[in-house]
């Protein structure tokens, strides 16, 4: 089970490494630039749940496979030619994966060092999205999970949710590989579709608007002593 685990683990580390190289390489940075923000990707999410954890060291730390894999990750960015139409048809698939495996090997962590439910579904969201969030701020972007784009921490919280679920019923394992498959597929309907939240100044006109609608609905009702009320 734990080694399974581990697995699901480092295969986020190298997809979301990979997608940090990208970004660096966008934004024309040197190979410096490149390996720091694969790292800072590609670890980040794990660093964050393992220190909020405190079960010891962050793994990413003590267990040389992890940053092995990070910089595997940027490696195959530098080498390969990572653009053109089928660089644009592996990344999708290669940004779901990465929200999917991570989220599950997240939530399921935090279940095995002995914390609840809502912290596994915390954590595993934070760990889904935590490098992606750190990167964006060292490039001095608005973080994508705040808003602006197609779901994705919202589909790490459902991921999560599925490797919770399953955990409880005694199926880690099935989960783990559940929740991988739902979170990578939310991600991809999202991008597809263009799924996304609504925005606080929309959200606050819903709300403007559902009180409108109550208000004039009140003004409709029978008032106390008048026909319809049921004292005719």
């Amino acid at each position: 089970m734990v080694g399974f685990l581990q697995w699901v683990d480092l295969t986020g580390v190298l997809f979301n490494a990979m997608i940090g190289a990208v970004i660096g390489r966008a934004a024309k940075l040197d190979v410096v630039g490149l390996v720091v923000l694969a790292i800072m990707s590609g670890l980040g999410g794990g660093m964050i749940r393992d220190v909020l954890l405190q079960s010891g060291p962050p793994i990413a730390i003590t267990d040389w496979r992890y940053l092995t894999t990070a910089l595997v990750g940027c490696l195959v960015v530098t080498v390969v030619r990572v653009e053109g139409r089928v660089w644009e048809r592996i990344w999708p698939p290669i940004d779901a994966l990465a929200v999917g495996t991570w989220a599950a090997a997240g939530a399921l962590k935090t279940l095995g060092a002995g914390f609840g439910v809502l912290p596994a579904l915390m954590l595993g969201t934070i760990t889904a999205v935590g490098g992606g969030f750190t990167r964006d701020v060292v490039l001095r972007r608005v973080p994508a999970v705040l808003g602006g784009n197609t779901l994705y921490a919202t589909a790490a919280l459902v991921a999560s949710g599925v490797a919770v679920v399953a955990h409880l019923l005694g199926y880690p394992v099935f989960g783990s590989v559940a929740a991988t498959l739902v979170g990578s597929g939310l991600v991809l309907l999202a991008r597809h579709r263009g799924l996304v939240l609504p925005a606080a100044d929309d959200a606050l006109n819903l709300g403007r608007a559902v009180r409108r609608a109550i208000a004039k609905s009140r003004r409709w009702l029978p008032r106390r002593g008048e026909p319809g009320n049921g004292r005719g």
